[in-house]
């Protein structure tokens, strides 16, 4: 019975903190305009055609709309050998997929947001070749969903800290 009046007191604390979902409002909420509001730059190379399309398909860009932000991303992508045999060999890899991303707003060309994410996979080398660069590209593919996810999240709290500060 002491429970019941704890929660409820837990719950109206709670809900006088401030907290408020990111993405309030669904499709018309501020984190949901901005993200719609920004366009994807070309990036380099094969982890940079994985990483912006998934950001495409996170951030919904149409092309169709005027676009508010242009999202510039450098990547750096690595592969570490490690765990060596006997015979020199290496037995495992470590990918490593790093980005560096700019939201430039697009009225006056400045960067409002310059940050960082990125992630890395361990992967096994076995007696397949074949085996060995499918365990890779599958590696940088999950890599690429991680960094663009943490990029989308990123930007949806910059979209919401800016518009609680106007």
């Amino acid at each position: 019975m002491i429970r019941a009046p704890a929660l409820a007191l837990a719950l109206l604390a709670l809900g006088g903190c401030g907290l408020r979902p990111l993405y309030a409002g669904g499709s018309a909420g501020t984190a949901a305009t901005t993200l719609g509001s920004v366009t994807v730059s070309p990036i380099a190379g094969q982890s940079g055609w994985l990483v912006r399309n998934k950001l495409v398909d996170r951030l919904r860009e149409s092309g169709g709309g005027t676009a508010t932000y242009r999202l510039d991303v450098t990547l750096d992508d690595n592969i570490t050998s490690y765990g060596l045999r006997s015979d020199r060999a290496a037995t495992q890899e470590r990918q490593t997929l790093r980005a560096r991303y700019q939201l430039v707003d697009l009225k006056n060309g400045m960067v409002v947001l310059d940050a960082t994410a990125g992630s890395d996979a361990g992967i096994d080398i076995v007696s397949s070749e074949y085996a060995t660069v499918a365990a890779e590209q599958t590696a940088l593919e999950n890599l690429s969903g991680i960094v663009a996810d943490q990029i989308v999240s990123r930007l949806a709290l910059y979209a919401n800290r800016t518009r609680a500060a106007k």
